[in-house]
């Protein structure tokens, strides 16, 4: 059976290793995708010499989607499955906040997901099971003081989501998201000293809903939003 080709975005942060490894250890080969151009070590040495590592690609730039996923088919032929994980987050309430994070948020989150899946797509249809998986969260269902531009941004990637399912599901492409809560993360216990991150996320558990959505197993779902939300 040949190895499932999967194309990680975000991989150098903390979520996009744990999936992008954990991806590695069933078996596939990796395409790992990121804004910052210096990757993790233990990243290369998990995902192996095979691993393609594009580094400082802007995915909110739509050329710069299109040359990376065009390098992805050139090195491997197809994809099998794309796991939008780049993104970012900011916590400001409306009124002292600033204007520009609400851009800001809607560039790192919806149009780096939508620019990554348009470029993707030539590639996931030579797939016998392609795959879209998005992160969207939980905070973007009823989003809580301060979550203003994040909840806003991540609720146009469910929507996102939703949409591109319509549009690709008479081709078998599915494409699904989840809906994580606070994730496990040092940057969370950093922010958050005096929470009890048992009750969190934790990243490995996030990666197995991911990789699932992106099987086989789950081609009969597409157009979820799977909460993944721990015991908060």
């Amino acid at each position: 059976m040949n190895p499932r080709i999967v194309a990680v975005t975000g991989a150098f942060g903390v979520l996009g290793e744990v999936v992008a490894t954990a991806a590695a250890a069933q078996g596939a080969r990796l395409a790992l995708i990121d804004f910052n151009t210096v990757p993790p070590d233990s990243l290369v040495e998990a995902c192996g010499v095979d691993a393609l590592v594009l580094t400082g690609v802007d995915l909110a730039d739509p050329e710069q989607a299109g040359a990376a996923f065009e390098a992805v088919g050139a090195r491997f032929g197809r994809l099998d499955a794309l796991l939008n994980i780049a993104g970012g987050f900011r916590w400001q309430t409306l009124e002292d906040g600033a204007p520009a994070v609400w851009d800001m948020l809607f560039a790192m989150n919806v149009k780096t997901a939508a620019n990554a899946s348009r470029a993707a797509l030539p590639w996931l249809r030579r797939s016998a099971a392609g795959r879209i998986v998005n992160v969207g969260a939980a905070g973007a269902v009823k989003a809580a003081s301060g979550m203003g531009a994040y909840a806003a941004a991540k609720a146009g990637v469910h929507r996102l989501t939703e949409s591109l399912a319509e549009e690709l599901k008479a081709e078998g492409i599915t494409v699904n998201a989840v809906l994580p809560s606070i994730i496990d993360t040092p940057a969370n216990r950093a922010d958050m000293p005096d929470a009890d991150p048992a009750n969190w996320v934790a990243p490995a558990d996030l990666a197995e809903a991911m990789l699932f959505l992106a099987s086989d197993k789950a081609r009969a779902i597409t157009g979820a939003l799977l909460p993944v939300t721990g015991r908060v």
